[in-house]
This record gives C-alpha cells, structure tokens and sequence, in this order.
C-alpha cells in the first residue's frame, strides 16, 4: 500500500519536499547557533523562511491526503451518482488547500528575496564593523558556518523557485483515474463547475456559489468535461494544442467557389440595411474594446449619454435599463433614429433571457425585432447549454402553419421529433412570450404585443417584420421567427454569424424566411457539439500527417489511445457502422462525408479506403492507412489510432444530433489581393480595395470548425457589414455597366 502511495506522487512534490526539509533543517541549525551572539533583527529573516518552509511541507502532506481522498471520491461518483454532493465538497476542500498553499509559497518567494537582500546588508556590514555574530564569519572566507550558509541560500531560492511551476497538484490524478473515461469527465465536471462560479462571482453574480441543486451552469460544466474525455487516453493538453496549431497550418489553402451559385441581390440588400440594427444592440462596452481599445470607456460613456443626462426624462424606457436610460441611448445613437422609433426592449442579465429591441419603422413600412448577441456572462451560458433538445409543434408553429411549400411542411410533420440547441430554445420561447405571448386562438380577444400593432386597422397594418440578430441574437432570432411565422407571414429574419442551433429538417424547411449571413472563417457559425468532438479527433490526425512531426510521440499517442478504449470498446462490432455518413451535393454531384472521420479498414474489403477530413478549406487524407514495408508497425498503430477515436467518439459522447445553420446560407468571402498593389501602400488603402463576393453556401459545409488565425475576429459584426457593403457595390458596378452596354 505504502508503495502504491508513494508512486502516485509527483516528482515535482517529491523534490519541492525534500528541499523545504532542508531549509527548515538548516534554517533551525542557523538560528541555533547564530541566536546567542546575533540581534534578533538579523536571525528573523531566517526564522520566517524555515516557518514558511515548516508550513509549506505540512500543508503538501495534508494537500496529499485530502487529494487521495478527493480522488477515491470522484472514482466512486462515476459509478454512483447519489454521492456527487460528497464529491463536490471533497473538491471544495481540496481546492481550498491547495489555494492555501500556493499562498504560503507566495510567502516564500517573497521571504527569500528579503533573505537575500538582509543577508548581503548583514555580511557587508560586518566586513566593516565586525561583530561577534555567528553569522559574520562568512565575511572572513573561511570556516564552516560560511559553507552552510551559502548552502542555506540556495536551497531557499531554489524551493521559491521551483514551487512556481510544478503546480498545486502533490498527487498524479492519473494514478486514481488510469484510463477510466467516466471518471475523468467526473473531475473536469467538477472543475470546471467551481471555475464558471468563481467567475460568475467575480462578474458580481455572487448567488451562483452558494447553488447546491443542478443548474444551467451544472449542465454547462458537464458538457465541457464531456470534451475533456481526451485526458482518459493519456493525451495532453500541449499535445493537443500542438495538433491545433498543425492543423492552422493545414487550412491556409482556399476553397473554390466556381460552382456555387451567387447570393440573390435582394437577401443581400435586406441584410446590409439591417446589419445596423444587430451591431446596435449590444449597448454595453464589449464592442467598443474592439472599435477603441484605448479611449473605448469614453466611446461607451458617450453612447450611453453620460455628457447630457438632462434629456434622461426624455429618453426611452427599457425593462432592465440603468437610471440614466443609458442602453435607449446607445441603440438609438448608433442607428441614428428619433426616439419615438423605440417602442419596447429590455436589457436584461439572467440566463436563458435575451435583450431586445423592437422599434416601428415607417419610412419603410416595417417593425425591426432586435435581439441582442453575446455580451454577458449569462449569455455565455446560453451559448453552452448546447445539448440538443426537442422542438415541440408550438416551436415549429411557423412551419406547421406558415405559408411554405406543401413538401416541407408534410416532410416537418412526418419526421417528428425535430430536434434544437436547448440554451437558445429556452431563451426563444421566454422571448416569444415577451413579444407576442399569447395562445394561437382566433377566438381569442387577448393579444401580444406585436399582433397589436399588426392587427388590421391598426398602426403597423400590413408592415414587415424583420428579425435581426448577431451571433446569439440570430440564432434565438430564427427560433422566434419559427413561431411567429404563421401569424405574420410577412416575416423575415437575417442571422448574422449564427451557432448552429435546429437539425438539417427544419433547417431546410425555413429557407424561405431565414437567411444567414456567414462572414469568410468565423467560428461561430460552426461551433456546435459535434464539431467540437472532430475537432479533437482532427488535431491529433493533422498531427500524424504532419512530416516534421516526432513519430515516436505520434506511437505514444496510439498506443496510449488504444490502451485507453480498450475497455470501453469491448463488446461493440468492429465493423459497425454508425449513421452518422450523410449526402450532400452541389447542383450535378453528390459528395458523401464522414463527419466522425471513420476508417473503412475494418471492413472486409481491399481497395483503398482513406479517411476524410473537411475543415471547410482543405482535405486530410490520412496517411497512415497504407504505409511502406518498413513503417508498418507504426502505421498499424495510428491506423487502429484513428479507428479507436471514431469509435470513442460515438460511444462516450452518446453520438449527439448535429445541429446546423437555419435558412438561406450565404457565405461572403474575401477575394485574392490584387499583386500590382505596392508593398508600401497603407493598411487602410489595402482594407478599401480588397474585394468580396457572396455565394450561397451548402449549410453542411459549417459543419467542421475552420482553425484559422482570423477565425475570432471575423466574428467581429463591422467585419460581415463592411464585406456586405463592398459585395452591393460591385454588384451595382455590374449592373450599371450592363446597362450602359445595352444603351
């Protein structure tokens, strides 16, 4: 048992323990010899550091216990969940310990810098003015206590030093968890859980630590280490970055885009003339980081209305809005209309609940329904409950009722159940309420909102409704757009960079109403579950192609993968093949895609079956499916590698259902850089003649996360406006010269 004990214990513990023994030896045996003949200014520096050391040594030990017990805790929760309150208190106290210790060597770290500094002062003065101090016998170059000292203050600033990277950690959690996959998702869960309260704390959200009962953050955390099962086959987080930055390095080809068709000219203008109103909702001060990173709280005091606060009683009312209405004011200061526009909103920070702005436009006959993107914590948590759920007939009540083609609507209803993202259907249909929630009854006399502008002889009767929203905001857009369709069938709504949040059924089913807005490589419209899962598994191939690559750490990798599924696939058919392959194709072929990058070898068959990976830009072949003679070890191994991830993938994450862009899909992209352009010329002048094109993009091509250098700042809402606008003005440019043409 003793044994076992010992080796579970990290090296890096075992050497930061025996050197803060050796300072708390020495540090006693200096203050020993050196406490009758030395003032005790001159010994406290050293009593502290062999303290600090003392404590430091106690607490790894306790650190230790209450990790093993942690450990044996969490095994235990893995396979009875009653116990997972229990689980979730040990955490607690591990976590505190370990904070506590990485306080106390904070402590040591600053206690050997004023060691240092003391003892040079000490030493220098008794050089001058000796002193019978024991320890000023290191200023004459001999004698033994000179030795010990100097020995003393290495060890004292090795121990500061080594503790500030060997980590909180005393115990190797791998040697509890070995390769057990539950059991890893059970730790990550719990960190991960504690980690987004703490968060949430530190944003002022101080009720979210004292949850006992399962949440929306619960869910979250659970999802998150459900992508930590990688951590079971003895992957890294290094060597998964490292597959990352290999497969960025893979992506950088272009696609063609000669066989899809252009975007229609009218989804285009509808786009770019509600694009503001999308980029206007988010009031707070998240976008003017990226507008002014320097002066961005002025630009945000400003749009808020700060410098006239005389005009507040004036302004808007909006449910959640600070005192001074300043979130009224920024929406309306951006758009650049009246007050008397802005007829409803809120402004609001609970998850699961979307900010909102509707506003009755006249001059163009249309009510433009706002909602509001990621911009708050909770929002972030709307983003990550990303387990598919179930679409009721109320949620799909625009398809089942609306005016869509009769092959749809009878394929919506024969296919039940339709699936959806849950964040965003549970923030929908808290919006639905907010906007027009009332029952769909004729006989009825109570109506919402919306269908009391809308009524007939009423203030907007016959006007459009258009439903803009970026990023969070379309996707929980088009849900709501999915309910009101039916009543208002002159109803648009435009995505701009959307999650993928209904399944390919209803997905196809709006496209008369929907219309997405993708922006070149964002990662948004491509973010989902599933995607996140091939992600994984995309890294490690990327790593295995690459030809720089170390082979001996690609073996590693294999051999410690297929270790791990050992267990979990025994008993599941070799040759089985899950229903994940699906059809989709341009206008004369049809291409056919694994989207969980299976290997065929299994199969009884001898022709060259490779696997596929489409990232959206590029294709990976494997290269590990037929290797020479003399690699063939190796490549057997990376070949049941990549088998053993497919398999892992589908048994361990429950094969969840792949959610997809809603609608009309348009992909604007940024054209090849002309290379007459001087190298000199301004990065403006270079921004102002780069051109864009916009084509209608097949929805399963979003699928797979593109890993790209710009995949996080194309998401940024002027860059999708900008490429709009420079698409419309070619496109007027063509128009204007055909007609000269035939004139």
């Amino acid at each position: 048992m003793w044994w076992s004990r010992l080796k579970s214990i990290k090296i890096g513990t075992i050497i930061a323990g025996v050197a803060n023994v050796a300072v708390m030896i020495l540090g006693g045996f200096l203050v020993y010899i050196a406490f009758p003949s030395c003032d005790g200014h001159k010994i406290y520096p050293i009593v502290f550091v062999s303290m600090a050391a003392g404590i430091k040594f106690c607490t790894m030990i306790k650190t230790g216990i209450v990790q093993e017990e942690t450990a044996k805790t969490v095994v235990d929760s893995a396979v009875n969940t009653i116990i997972r309150n229990e689980r979730r208190i040990r955490y607690k106290t591990w976590l505190r310990w370990t904070r506590f210790a990485m306080v106390i060597a904070f402590f040591q770290l600053v206690s050997a810098t004023y060691l240092m500094f003391n003892m040079a002062k000490y030493v220098s003065n008794d050089r001058v003015h000796p002193s019978r101090c024991a320890l000023g016998v290191a200023s004459d170059g001999n004698g033994w206590i000179r030795k010990l000292l100097v020995l003393f203050v290495i060890f004292v600033c090795f121990v500061a030093l080594v503790q500030c990277f060997i980590g909180s950690d005393v115990l190797r959690w791998r040697s509890f968890y070995a390769t057990q996959d539950d059991v890893w998702k059970a730790h990550y869960h719990e960190v991960f859980d504690y980690t987004i309260r703490e968060i949430m704390c530190c944003f002022g959200r101080v009720e979210y630590l004292t949850v006992s009962e399962e949440d929306e953050i619960y869910s979250v955390a659970k999802l998150l280490g459900d992508l930590v099962a990688y951590r079971a086959s003895g992957t890294g987080h290094l060597e998964l970055l490292a597959g990352l930055a290999l497969l960025q390095k893979h992506s950088q080809s272009s696609l063609s885009y000669e066989e899809f068709l252009e975007a229609p000219k009218e989804r285009l203008d509808g786009a770019a003339t509600f694009h503001k109103f999308a980029e206007a909702a988010y009031t707070g001060p998240l976008l003017d980081v990226g507008r002014n990173l320097v002066l961005f709280p002025c630009a945000w005091l400003y749009r808020q209305g700060v410098l006239s606060l005389w005009t507040r009683n004036r302004r808007p009312v909006l449910d959640g809005d600070n005192w001074w209405r300043g979130h009224a004011t920024a929406f309306l200061k951006y758009v650049n209309l009246s007050q008397d526009v802005l007829r409803r909103g809120r402004v609001c920070k609970e998850r699961c609940k979307a900010a909102y702005f509707i506003l009755v436009l006249h001059h163009v006959r249309s009510i433009v329904i706002t909602i509001r993107g990621t911009e708050t914590p909770e929002d972030l948590i709307t983003d990550g409950l990303g387990n598919e759920c179930l679409l009721s007939e109320e949620d799909l009540d625009g398809l089942l009722n609306g005016n869509i083609k009769p092959c749809m609507k009878e394929t919506v209803k024969s296919s039940f159940p339709r699936y959806g993202h849950f964040g965003i259907r549970e923030a929908a249909r808290e919006l639905f309420m907010q906007v027009d929630g009332n029952p769909r009854d004729d006989s009825s006399d109570s109506t919402g909102f919306l269908s009391s502008l809308l009524r007939a002889g009423g203030e907007c009767d016959g006007y459009n409704v258009q439903i803009v929203g970026h990023s969070l905001g379309g996707s929980i857009g088009t849900l709501l757009g999915l309910r009101l369709y039916g009543r208002f069938p002159n109803l648009h709504v435009y995505a701009y960079g959307p999650l993928p949040c209904i399944d390919s059924v209803v997905a196809n089913a709006c496209t008369e109403f929907v219309t997405s807005i993708i922006y070149d490589n964002e990662f948004s419209a491509r973010l989902s579950v599933r995607s996140i899962m091939r992600l994984r598994a995309a890294a490690i191939m990327a790593l295995s192609q690459d030809t720089t690559a170390d082979a001996t750490m690609i073996f590693r990798l294999a051999r410690r993968f297929l270790c791990a599924n050992k267990c979990v696939l025994r008993g599941v058919d070799v040759n089985h093949r899950p229903e994940d392959h699906q059809v989709f194709g341009g206008d004369n072929k049809e291409m056919t895609r694994d989207f969980s990058l299976q290997n065929e070898a299994g199969a009884n068959s001898t022709n060259q079956n490779v696997v596929v990976i489409d990232d959206g830009d590029n294709e990976f072949i494997n290269p590990f499916h037929d290797f020479s003679a003399e690699k063939n070890r190796l490549g057997d191994s990376v070949s049941q590698f990549m088998e053993g991830i497919h398999k892992s993938e589908n048994v361990l994450a429950g094969n969840p259902i792949e959610m997809f862009l809603p609608g009309l899909v348009i992909h604007v992209v940024p054209q090849q850089k002309s290379m007459d352009m001087p190298l000199w010329t301004s990065w403006r002048k270079q921004q102002s003649a780069q051109s864009y094109k916009a084509f209608i993009a097949n929805r399963e091509s979003f699928t797979d996360i593109v890993v790209s250098p710009s995949m996080f700042l194309d998401h940024l809402p002027w860059r999708c406006y900008h490429a709009l606008q420079k698409v419309l003005e070619a496109q007027n440019a063509h128009d204007a010269a055909k007609e000269s043409q035939i004139v």
